[in-house]
């Protein structure tokens, strides 16, 4: 089977996945309501994690600048979307994090996600205080945690991470996240850490509350599981081990249709680093701008935006198998 530069296959390997979408009446996908703005602040990660789609560690030098902030900071006092996603690479790297979040506070957002790695809390002292950070803003910290034990999250992510992210995940709870009563939401991320599709996402979470409370006296709100799209490093990892062809046949094979209504593209816009527009996270890994007269934040139009086509290739399988993936977890 042939691969294109860009990981995508050659015409005619697989079914197109227009097609697919076409028989249930969603092509062209359309945007529904915007909810979400997902902003990169950057590829800078104090981590190297062998599933990364972002191709994110700590020689990259891509960072959000301020200038770009400013811009955000323009559309989000305008935006109709409640929530502002913030991710990277570690976003709290981007050595102007805490001054968007308080502005970004400022402009209106009540609803903040951070897409954190734990670790980044003990990387360095000036970080020690993010749990409290985060508490002041009401933060929604989302954190990926391969698995409840050490030697699977340790293989994925680097020696050493698992326990760090033990110690995280503790500090957060000392501060009030996931405790009864105080509104601080943390939410757990899992990624296969194989050429697999992720299991049920409710079974898991059960098995990751009790292990973590059992062992480590942990508390969380939330497990999402996510599938990996094959980008970047990961589809490295799928072309290296031999299992690329089998992996894309997977997705394909477990297509669900009922996924398709609630893909993460429908309602959300993805910022990239410098400003860039995408219809998701993944098209923004492969330089897949918006269809629109509108690719730049610091031209943004929402209503011209609304009324794009979302641009959409064969990595797209990977958001519609099984009971479906986007940065919320599961879909069906």
């Amino acid at each position: 089977m042939e691969i294109l530069s860009n990981g995508i296959f050659k015409d005619g390997e697989l079914p197109y996945f227009k097609d697919k979408i076409a028989k249930t009446g969603n092509f062209p996908l359309k945007p529904k309501r915007l909810e979400i703005l997902q902003l990169n602040l950057g590829y800078m990660c104090n981590q190297v994690c062998s599933h990364c789609h972002v191709d994110a560690g700590p020689d990259r030098k891509e960072i959000m600048t301020k200038d770009t902030m400013e811009q955000c900071l323009e559309v989000i006092k305008t935006t109709k979307a409640h929530t502002l996603d913030l991710t990277g690479g570690a976003p709290e790297m981007n050595p102007n994090f805490c001054w968007f979040v308080e502005e970004a506070s400022k402009a209106g957002i009540k609803d903040f996600i951070v897409r954190s790695n734990l670790t980044i809390i003990l990387a360095n002292k000036k970080y020690y205080d993010l749990p409290d950070f985060f508490k002041k803003y009401n933060v929604h910290v989302v954190s990926s945690l391969p698995f409840y034990k050490r030697e699977k999250t340790d293989k994925q992510r680097g020696s050493g991470v698992f326990d760090k992210s033990i110690k995280a995940l503790q500090m957060l709870n000392e501060v009030g996240y996931a405790q009864p009563g105080t509104g601080l939401k943390l939410d757990l991320v899992y990624n296969p850490s194989g050429a697999f599709l992720p299991t049920d996402e409710k079974a898991m979470e059960k098995d990751f509350k009790k292990a973590l409370k059992e062992d480590f006296n942990i508390d969380f709100d939330h497990l999402f599981t996510i599938t990996n799209l094959p980008i970047s490093r990961f589809l490295e990892y799928l072309i290296a081990s031999e299992n690329y062809e089998d992996y894309m046949y997977e997705l394909v094979n477990a297509y669900n249709p009922a996924a398709v209504e609630n893909v993460m593209c429908t309602n959300t816009i993805s910022v990239s680093w410098d400003g860039w527009l995408y219809d998701c996270d993944f098209n923004q890994m492969l330089e897949l701008k918006v269809a629109s007269d509108i690719k730049h934040i610091s031209d943004y139009n929402e209503e011209t935006l609304q009324n794009r086509e979302i641009i959409i290739s064969q990595h797209c399988y990977g958001c519609t198998a099984g009971a479906g993936s986007s940065c919320q977890g599961s879909l069906s």
